[in-house]
């Protein structure tokens, strides 16, 4: 062996780590920002009677959407109280894309501020900036794991 192949296989090998932390980050704070996203229960709200007719919670949770390289764009038609299907759509993503690029993950739906800033009496404290709080922490783990 020589050195120029030892330098060449620790490079490969730094680089396989640094994309498995990178995607597991990713993966890791789209998870926590859908479950920590409120699933609309008309029990807690004001004014139960307020619900429309045909009301179901999950709309919040389902449209957190994964984007590679550009923000997603629009909101999803869709539900997704467990947030296991909106997680395995972000994970897809990550996997799909290359490591080393500017990964998004988006709600654009109308009402997304209202529920970050307290509307919501399930997440008084948002989910984007409890996501963001626990970053550090987040990101220990994610080289602790891939160690």
């Amino acid at each position: 062996m020589s050195f120029s192949s030892d330098i060449a296989k620790f490079v490969a090998k730094t680089n396989r780590k640094n994309n498995a932390i990178v995607r597991k980050l990713v993966i890791d704070m789209g998870t926590s920002l859908v479950m920590k996203t409120p699933v609309g229960n008309p029990t807690l709200w004001k004014n139960p009677d307020g619900a429309p007719a045909g009301y179901v919670g999950g709309a919040a949770r389902a449209n957190w959407q994964y984007g590679n390289g550009a923000m997603p764009e629009g909101f999803l038609d869709a539900i997704d109280k467990g947030g296991n299907s909106t997680i395995n759509r972000i994970i897809g993503g990550v996997q799909a894309s290359p490591a080393a690029s500017i990964h998004w993950i988006a709600n654009n739906l109308p009402y997304i501020e209202r529920l970050e800033t307290g509307w919501s009496t399930q997440a008084p404290q948002g989910m984007l900036r409890l996501t963001v709080t626990e970053f550090e922490q987040t990101v220990r783990d994610a080289i602790k794991n891939v160690n």
